[in-house]
């Protein structure tokens, strides 16, 4: 008969967890005296916490380089998809974000705006949250329709 395993039964596997060092235990432990920290300075102190761009007092490499130009914060990025991708699927079918997710054309989460590269030869009905101007005349001429979703 086989026996239930229960809560009580399960352990970490071996090597899994290891046991703290505990400092300032003797010159034998390896830790002793000054625990590690070396001898004098800003880091044996108690509370010394470097910050994460902190260069040893020299300027930090991100107050040095130079800034320019300006990035909108309204900025909205696009996951892009050409003609040329949309030409692989059936001919009256209907192209949606979660359909060329499903084909591998896209990824994430984000908004999809259809591009003018490449030729399309087949009729679509493609739905998508942008189009540019050559993109939309270049689906509507080969027969098919264009939707602005969300």
């Amino acid at each position: 008969m086989k026996k239930c395993v229960t809560i009580s039964d399960l352990s970490p596997n071996r090597g899994s967890k290891r046991s703290r060092v505990r400092v300032g235990r003797g010159i034998g432990s390896g830790l002793g005296k000054t625990s590690g920290r070396g001898y004098n300075g800003y880091g044996a102190r108690s509370g010394s916490k470097f910050s994460p761009g902190f260069e040893g007092g020299q300027m930090p490499i991100a107050r040095r380089t130079p800034k320019s130009g300006f990035v909108s914060p309204f900025r909205v990025e696009y996951a892009v998809i050409n003609l040329s991708g949309l030409d692989k699927f059936d001919d009256g079918s209907t192209v949606t974000p979660s359909e060329l997710k499903t084909a591998g054309l896209i990824k994430g989460k984000l908004p999809v705006k259809i591009l003018a590269s490449g030729k399309l030869s087949k009729k679509l009905t493609v739905k998508a949250n942008a189009f540019s101007a050559s993109a939309k005349s270049a689906i509507e001429n080969a027969g098919g329709k264009t939707e602005i979703i969300g």
